[in-house]
């Protein structure tokens, strides 16, 4: 089947909102180098709540892009790993990133001048 994001009930442009959000962008970055428990997720991504993590987390698991696993400990311990699909996915938004932190002074600059700008 050919999809066309263009078109108003197309799922890809769900796919499209979900995988363009900053915190799923953060979660696989941070999955990368293989699984992490939820504890340390959230100490690692500074400024997101316990409940954004959670949902953020139950969306990459329902789409496919990472799988959850529990142990039986008192309390129970959760841990996250990417599947091939999340890999994949991390594999095609390392340029997105990159350019991100590499253009970010030229962002700023660019913002500066355009809040400079007489009206």
């Amino acid at each position: 089947m050919k999809w066309n994001l263009y078109a108003a009930k197309c799922p890809t442009r769900q796919l499209l909102d979900r995988i363009s959000d900053k915190w799923v962008v953060l979660v696989l970055s941070l999955l990368e180098d293989g699984p992490k428990r939820f504890s340390v997720l959230k100490r690692e991504i500074d400024g997101i709540s316990q409940k954004m993590l959670s949902q953020t987390l139950r969306a990459l698991e329902q789409d496919g892009l990472l799988t959850r696993r529990a142990f039986p400990t008192v309390p129970v311990t959760v841990e996250y790993e990417l599947t091939t699909l999340g890999r994949s996915l991390n594999t095609a938004m390392a340029p997105v990133v990159e350019w991100a932190t590499t253009n970010m002074s030229r962002v700023l600059k660019a913002r500066d001048t355009f809040r400079k700008k007489p009206d």
